[in-house]
């Protein structure tokens, strides 16, 4: 496909794919521990909570990584910017597996893989922007973070039964070899750019990183897409920690709350499906937000309140299908309205924002969840509240000029 002057090309699909791998990769090896902790506390002879770090660590280390990996994708681009992340999740990922039973060298591996982490997820929109036309890069984010979902699912399955049948040792060295293959992979098809722009050229000259820092918080609407963020990725990333927490004095078993997280994830990967690609087909952004927000907290409720099983499950996939589906919406959307600040730059801020309110939320709900019942309804009402605040925020941020003026 080839107008005035630019040029869509096939290998876009490629470059994508590979790009999809090794962040589900690296999710992968984020959730590990999240299924198997009882049988990681044997192993490794520790408490719940040491095995919780090991993915706690990854929110803690984007806070610090996240700006510095924003900075060297906009400055030397997707082969050495998404590289770092790919080698750091290779190298660490099969390190993993010679940490056994020595607790203090996984988390060592663990922190390796989670530096990875802001060099992958950073770069969404600048994949998206270097090599889809404006009006598919909403799917193509879309498609970039589903792939997050996907590891997240895939290990949340796949562990368990692993572990079962060869052992810790064995998953993590399974687990290694898969890392490396995809970092190499990804190494082996990366390309920086198109041989011709898929837009028109004077889109492709963006500020960079320390530049953007200095516009990025001038745009009203970018200010509200943060509060968002903060909101929403928080919610999220809270609810999934604490997801037995929340439904085990309700009376619901840890299988049933392990179906509940992963009906999330799945109601995720078709929300993350669906979604972008009518924001794309539609030409517009902001009333998909505004619908995601609304519909996840309306589903919150059913998962802090509601007693009968099928209720909790059809809740869980109603708030993953909302509130992960305006994730890369809303990338796409502040790339959009930053422009000419890096794309780097502003996925990185909605990220970070997201990483620092779980941390957050997270402690939030442990601190104040009843100490008799340890029940978490009353923090799960005031996380809902955010949530409504949250969608209102979204009604106050304006359409994306650049979708408006894409061509249909």
């Amino acid at each position: 496909m080839q107008n005035s002057g630019y040029k869509v090309f096939g290998y876009r699909w490629v470059l994508l794919s590979v790009y999809m791998i090794i962040i589900s990769v690296n999710q992968l090896l984020w959730i590990t521990f999240a299924p198997i902790t009882s049988e990681a506390v044997r192993f490794f002879g520790v408490s719940d909570l040491k095995i919780g770090i090991l993915s706690m660590c990854f929110m803690i280390v984007y806070i610090v990584v996240s700006i510095p990996a924003s900075w060297i994708i906009d400055t030397y681009g997707i082969r050495i910017g998404v590289g770092t992340g790919a080698v750091l999740t290779g190298v660490f990922g099969l390190l993993r597996g010679f940490a056994s039973p020595n607790y203090s060298f996984l988390l060592v591996a663990q922190i390796g893989i989670a530096t990875g982490q802001p060099f992958l997820m950073n770069a969404i929109t600048k994949v998206a922007a270097r090599w889809f036309p404006i009006g598919e890069r909403a799917t193509a984010a879309g498609l970039g973070t589903l792939s997050s979902y996907l590891g997240i699912l895939i290990g949340m399955i796949l562990t368990p039964w692993l572990v079962e049948g060869s052992g810790i040792t064995k998953m993590l060295n399974l687990y290694g070899i898969l890392a490396v293959l995809s970092a190499l992979v990804f190494l082996l098809f990366v390309r920086e750019r198109p041989p011709v722009a898929p837009y028109s050229t004077d889109q492709e000259e963006r500020a960079l990183a320390i530049d953007g820092l200095r516009l990025i918080f001038k745009n009203k609407d970018f200010n509200w897409l943060m509060f968002i963020f903060f909101i929403g990725l928080g919610a999220f990333n809270t609810v999934t920690t604490w997801i037995e927490n929340i439904l085990h004095p309700r009376g619901f078993s840890s299988v049933q709350a392990g179906m509940t997280g992963g009906f999330m994830i799945i109601g995720g990967i078709l929300g993350a499906l669906i979604l972008p690609f009518l924001s794309d087909r539609l030409r517009k952004r902001t009333p998909f937000i505004m619908i995601a927000l609304a519909g996840a907290a309306i589903s919150l409720i059913g998962i802090a309140l509601v007693t009968n099983y099928f209720m909790v499950l059809l809740s869980g996939l109603a708030f993953g299908f909302f509130l992960l589906s305006s994730g890369p919406i809303g990338f796409q959307y502040g790339a959009e309205i930053t422009y000419p600040i890096s794309e780097g730059t502003s996925n990185g801020f909605l990220l970070l924002v997201g990483q620092i309110s779980g941390i957050l939320f997270i402690f939030g709900m442990n601190a104040f969840k009843s100490p008799a019942t340890g029940s978490m309804t009353k923090p799960l009402v005031v996380l809902i509240i955010l949530m409504v605040f949250s969608f209102l925020a979204s009604t106050r941020i304006r359409e994306s000029v650049l979708i408006k003026g894409a061509d249909k």
